[in-house]
């Protein structure tokens, strides 16, 4: 056995573990980290050099959509907006917790246990919308 590693028996043998295998699997990570680094920015550089830079007061004009800038910059907006966007937000993010739960439920010895979590996860779920519902969140006016 040798010195930099640690040697663990296994009965018949002795594994050794050398310090310098468990470095050297972090040093291609860093290495392609560098090399991630320096494309962006060779890129990036690339880029700077070789755009053609003619400055117009039309270029330098505010552009959103096609539309020329008309009156002030502030607009009120719905907050209604927001809160179906929220909302959009939650449930898709806790349909994600659907998949894992269809393989579970499939294993061999937690298909009870796993139907009824989801359906109290489902409920709580439905309480949410029916409290939106409620509230007047999802009537668009």
């Amino acid at each position: 056995m040798t010195g930099a590693g640690t040697g663990i028996g296994t009965g018949t043998g002795t594994v050794t573990v050398v310090a310098s295998d468990y470095f050297q699997s972090y040093s291609v990570v860093g290495l392609l980290a560098v090399i991630g680094v320096l494309f962006v920015a060779v890129a990036f550089g690339a880029g700077r050099l070789l755009r053609p830079v003619v400055p117009t007061p039309e270029k330098l004009l505010t552009y959103e959509c096609g539309v020329d800038p008309v009156g002030e910059g502030w607009a009120h907006t719905q907050v209604r907006y927001y809160v179906y966007a929220f909302l959009y937000v939650i449930f898709a993010v806790d349909s994600i917790f659907l998949f894992p739960w269809a393989t579970v439920f499939a294993a061999p010895g937690y298909g009870a246990t796993t139907l009824v979590e989801m359906f109290i996860f489902l409920g709580f779920l439905t309480v949410g919308l029916l409290y939106a519902y409620k509230k007047g969140v999802l009537a668009w006016t």
